[in-house]
């Protein structure tokens, strides 16, 4: 039974969420696949949560989960970009929402990423949900630019593909995703296949790059329209999807 505080907030996300049309289904394969995302600020995982076509689980950052962190994790990640002068409002809420938070994010269907020692639980979660047939969600972007479109990804949620394999003697699929609030469309690319005969640094590398690069070719590919990137910076300064020579 979900918390009757996650259920009214999940309904004011619906109605402040656009609804997403969602494109390029054809591309997820048959069974369990890992789903890579640009985050689009809050939209990619509201997105995911009300307009993902399967049965998905989306990795959330554990700070979000455990009432003790959420306050600092969450001014650092969302607001310390934001203007000089309205900081000390964004860093007041910060102190406002870790109840709140930890509700959300524990009820909502998400897998808690540890960056301790517990690492190693989101990866056997990872798997385990994956095994059930589900789809994980990612959307591992950091601060650093790749381009106009994404920022650069993480390259540790790669190993998921290790210990599945380990698992299962499976190689699992990883699937571009973009996700565009102008135009309302959730839009999945080709996937890429994990090769257990490479190094796995190898293999972050390719599947990272090939991602990065599919999600920004999608981007490209729609009408002009304003990206909205990972910083939860000012509207002003959200990308165009043009092309950079």
């Amino acid at each position: 039974m979900k918390h009757p505080v996650f259920l009214f907030c999940r309904k004011i996300v619906e109605i402040w969420c656009p609804v997403f049309q969602v494109e390029g289904v054809e591309n997820l394969p048959d069974g369990p696949s890992v789903v890579v995302g640009n985050h689009s600020q809050a939209y990619g995982p509201a997105a995911a949560e009300l307009y993902f076509p399967r049965e998905h689980y989306t990795w959330c950052i554990s700070d979000m989960m455990e009432r003790d962190r959420v306050a600092d994790y969450a001014y650092k990640d969302f607001w310390s970009k934001k203007p000089v002068f309205i900081r000390p409002f964004f860093r007041l809420l910060s102190y406002m929402i870790p109840r709140l938070s930890e509700i959300i994010f524990t009820n909502a269907d998400t897998i808690p990423v540890y960056r301790d020692k517990r690492l190693m639980k989101t990866f056997q979660i990872s798997c385990d949900r994956l095994q059930e047939g589900a789809t994980v969600v990612i959307f591992p972007e950091e601060y650093t630019e790749y381009n106009n479109i994404v920022h650069n990804f993480q390259r540790g949620f790669v190993h998921v593909a290790k210990y599945y394999y380990r698992q299962t003697g499976e190689a699992i699929s990883f699937v571009p995703m973009y996700v565009c609030p102008e135009h309302k469309k959730l839009i999945f690319g080709k996937p890429i296949y994990y090769d257990p005969a490479a190094k796995i640094g190898d293999e972050a590398e390719r599947i990272c790059t090939y991602l990065q690069e599919n999600i920004s070719e999608m981007a490209y590919s729609l009408p002009r329209h304003r990206v909205v990137p990972y910083p939860n910076v000012s509207k002003n300064k959200y990308p165009y999807n043009e092309r950079l020579s």
